[in-house]
């Protein structure tokens, strides 16, 4: 089980095969990639800056990922969560979950991905193409 908080961008294959090499008892894995995009009412979104609280914000995405744990049998997780200024187009989370059986996994992972999506402690800035 890992939770990663970072600035630079992670590769969502590399780190999927990572997850389940050498684990036999996997049997599916489900997974979630984020990507920044254009959501403003405004439009013309050309990039987001994300900033956290370090040690806060690891130990919230560890204990909701016990949570999950605790909810699922999962053979592994993980949770990347990325900070700093981001384009349009780039990965901004990944969360996998891997169990023995696809439900627990499917089921795991849209759980975390809610979690993350309203109450991860991130703080979020728009940026515009007019420059605001």
């Amino acid at each position: 089980m890992t939770v990663r908080v970072q600035a630079g961008r992670f590769d969502t294959g590399a780190e999927i095969e990572s997850l389940v090499a050498g684990k036999p008892q996997i049997g599916g894995v489900a997974s979630f990639t984020g990507y920044v995009r254009d959501f403003s009412e405004a439009s013309g979104v050309v990039a987001m800056t994300l900033e956290h609280y370090p040690g806060m914000t690891e130990r919230m995405l560890e204990q909701i990922e016990a949570e999950a744990r605790e909810r699922w049998k999962l053979e592994d997780s993980l949770i990347i969560h990325r900070f700093g200024r981001m384009t349009v187009g780039e990965p901004i989370v990944l969360v996998v979950t891997a169990s023995s059986h696809r439900q627990a996994a499917f089921d795991s992972c849209a759980f975390l991905m809610d979690w993350l999506k309203t109450k991860a402690p991130f703080c979020k800035r728009e940026e515009l193409a007019d420059g605001s």
